[in-house]
């Protein structure tokens, strides 16, 4: 006999607007993604109280952070809508961030947030969303690209991670109510 499938775990994450209590996940979450050399080009961890006014711009922007959480409040993913450029004719223009924390990779939070913003950004006056990857980040390309994100330009060498020059890879998808 075959044993039953394990429940699926992420049905019971609930999506919502992070909160300032929200901000010491989202900072671990993110602090973990760091050494890998992967995802961010921040080379040191951040804190929690550098993200305090990070969060508040974002409530104030009408560009939200998401987050993944289960019924206790344990946060397993974050998203983010970044404005792009700050003069008024890129305002329909967002950059996006998913991040996830490491026990729930490769769970499908990632596809889940994304799509997420794909059918929501047209609510928040958004035309057009951007993802900024690396080039080695082939994980990110692949989810982006499954997502209908095409690759709008190529970067070489503009970042530099422990003494090797990486691509940033700009992905972009428009998007319509």
């Amino acid at each position: 006999m075959i044993p039953p499938a394990p429940p699926d775990r992420s049905a019971a994450l609930q999506l919502r607007d992070a909160t300032p209590e929200d901000l010491p996940a989202i900072v671990r979450i993110y602090n973990s993604t760091i050494a890998s050399r992967q995802v961010t080009a921040d080379l040191e961890p951040i804190t929690v109280d550098s993200r305090r006014s990070w969060l508040a711009a974002h409530a104030q922007s009408g560009r939200p952070v998401w987050v993944l959480a289960d019924p206790a409040g344990v946060v397993a993913a974050w998203f983010s809508f970044d404005s792009f450029y700050p003069r008024a004719a890129y305002d329909g223009t967002a950059m996006v961030a998913v991040y996830v924390d490491p026990a729930w990779r490769r769970h499908g939070l990632g596809r889940r947030l994304l799509r997420e913003a794909l059918a929501r950004a047209p609510g928040f006056g958004l035309h057009t969303l951007l993802g900024y990857i690396f080039g080695h980040n082939e994980p990110s390309l692949r989810l982006f690209a499954a997502e209908g994100f095409a690759r709008w330009a190529h970067l070489p060498g503009v970042a530099i991670l422990d003494g090797q020059p990486r691509d940033l890879v700009i992905v972009g998808r428009r998007v319509s109510a």
